[in-house]
């Protein structure tokens, strides 16, 4: 469990669906991690979900891994 938001320490303004980093909130099976595990602050897991379903919608993230 992380201490802090990685986006509000590093002053991201805006969660891209096309960084490649949004694999790390992902699980094995390709279902968003909760907040709680990734240590995410809850206004940028809102912007992560939006991104990560926006990645699902254009193929360049799984919707489920086998």
């Amino acid at each position: 469990m992380r201490k802090g938001c990685v986006f509000c320490e590093r002053a991201v303004k805006v969660i891209d669906y096309k960084d490649p980093t949004l694999r790390n909130f992902l699980t094995e099976r390709g279902k968003i991690l909760p907040a709680k595990v990734t240590g995410v602050c809850s206004k940028h897991q809102r912007a992560l979900s939006k991104a990560i379903k926006r990645a699902r919608n254009l193929a360049l993230l799984p919707y489920v891994v086998k």
